[in-house]
């Protein structure tokens, strides 16, 4: 099983240490977030940079709000960005939730799911290299990855998981402890074996960790509750932030005895030396 970091994004700046320290470290994907109407840095442009530093890691969106991206330049963006890094891109994918960043992007937050599902074809027919729609041409370049990057759903609701067998290479389950991820994972396989799709889902598993001092601890629940504070969970998601070497070996080790096929231990906390203590934990 695989070992991922989810990057933190207090300090944008950092980024780039973090991304060559896991490089040479045993990790295998940056994941980075996404939000519109957020202080965080737009996460294409950041993981292009980013796949630029580093050889061998891959790098994903965890999970990027694909609704309120404009689908043909999307299209070409990650297009784009599979190919610069020799295929290491994988785009995952969700619906948002926030009624704020819909507003800022022009778009209906009850068309979201409808609109995701447009989009998807769309996006699949141009990394394919077919005419993006009629009228109009190709929109290259052409992915190094066939058929365009990997790509990952990620959400709790019954259309999440449809989306799955539909479109996706996989699926991707944020902040969830194992015996729900249990059952997510299954009716993932339930999906796929429905529309036929050959071979397995990629499951990949997401959970929230904070290893270091006190502050570090704390830096890392205050930006949890501020990136969800809205719908009122906040509390809950932070009081669930795993903090020591043994809740994270146990749960990652409960995660690989459901089927993950990898683990994005998610840092919120720009505390760069994590990278070190969370190889040193588990590797």
């Amino acid at each position: 099983m695989n070992i991922g970091l989810g990057l933190p994004i207090d300090d944008p700046a950092l980024l780039m240490s973090w991304a060559r320290r896991a490089d040479a470290g045993p990790f295998s994907t940056l994941g980075l977030l996404d939000r519109l109407v957020f202080d965080n840095p737009e996460p294409l442009i950041t993981l292009a940079t980013l796949a630029g530093a580093t050889s061998r890691i891959r790098v994903q969106t965890e999970v990027l709000i694909v609704p309120v991206h404009n689908t043909a330049i999307l299209a070409k963006q990650t297009a784009t960005l599979d190919r610069l890094s020799g295929g290491r891109f994988t785009l995952g994918i969700g619906v948002g939730g926030r009624e704020d960043d819909c507003l800022a992007a022009g778009i209906d937050i009850r068309r979201r799911g409808r609109r995701l599902d447009e989009q998807m074809t769309l996006l699949r027919r141009t990394w394919s290299g077919e005419p993006y729609s009629e009228g109009s041409g190709p929109i290259g370049p052409t992915p190094s990855t066939p058929g365009g990057p990997e790509v990952l759903f990620g959400g709790f609701a019954p259309a999440a998981i449809e989306r799955v067998g539909r479109f996706g290479d996989g699926f991707l389950g944020a902040a969830l402890p194992p015996q729900f991820m249990d059952g997510l994972f299954r009716n993932v396989e339930k999906v796929w074996e429905k529309y036929e799709r050959p071979g397995s889902p990629r499951l990949v598993a997401q959970m929230n960790v904070a290893l270091g001092t006190e502050d570090t601890v704390e830096q890392a629940r205050h930006n949890i509750r501020s990136y969800y504070d809205f719908g009122g969970r906040a509390d809950h998601v932070a009081n669930g932030l795993l903090t020591t070497p043994k809740e994270i070996r146990e749960a990652t080790d409960v995660f690989g005895g459901i089927g993950a096929d990898e683990v994005i231990l998610y840092c919120w906390s720009s505390d760069i030396d994590q990278v070190d203590r969370l190889a040193d934990a588990l590797f």
